[in-house]
Parts: structure tokens; C-alpha cells; sequence
């Protein structure tokens, strides 16, 4: 059973990583070649980094027209909810 939790810490672990969250975040939605503009690493491992993010549930890909844009998912509300229960069990786990 994959490890939901662990998937996005390892995720989120890379600097590349949460630069791409970062330059997403910032500008709402962006696609790979734009991200690929932003980062010192080819199109490719950009295309990885964003393969890991969606696997982590951390962003998602919508197809329009000939481009694919990847914009931040859950939304800010859900994030809030999951960022609390996650401080939930960390106080649970320091007792």
C-alpha cells in the first residue's frame, strides 16, 4: 500500500521540486516548457519533478488545446485541513 504522506515529503525533499510548486503557486498554472525557462535542468527532468508532484497528489495536469498545464491541487482550504491534522499528529507523536 503506497505510503500517501511519505510520497509527499519525499516530493517535496527536492529544491527543484518546490521550486516548480513555488513558480506554480506564484503564477496560478504553468507548463513544463515554461518551467523548463525557469530551471537550470532540461525539459525532460523538469517532466520528471512534475511526474512526482502529481504522484504525491501535490499538483495536477489539465490538457488544453496542444499544451498541458499543471496547476496546485487540493485547494487552499483543503491544504489548511490536511496542514492541521498533519500538526495534529505530530503532537500527538511528541507526547
Amino acid at each position: 500500500m503506497p505510503d500517501p504522506i511519505g510520497q509527499v515529503f519525499s516530493a517535496l525533499a527536492d529544491p527543484s521540486r518546490r521550486h516548480v510548486l513555488g513558480y506554480i503557486s506564484e503564477r496560478g498554472s504553468a507548463t513544463a516548457t515554461e518551467l523548463t525557462g525557469e530551471l537550470p535542468i532540461t525539459r525532460q527532468a523538469v517532466s520528471k519533478h512534475l511526474t512526482a508532484l502529481a504522484d504525491a497528489g501535490l499538483v495536477e495536469a489539465e490538457r488544453l488545446g496542444r499544451e498541458t498545464r499543471y496547476h496546485l491541487t487540493p485547494s487552499g482550504e483543503e491544504w489548511d485541513e490536511r496542514l492541521d491534522a498533519l500538526a495534529r499528529h505530530l503532537r500527538g507523536r511528541s507526547r
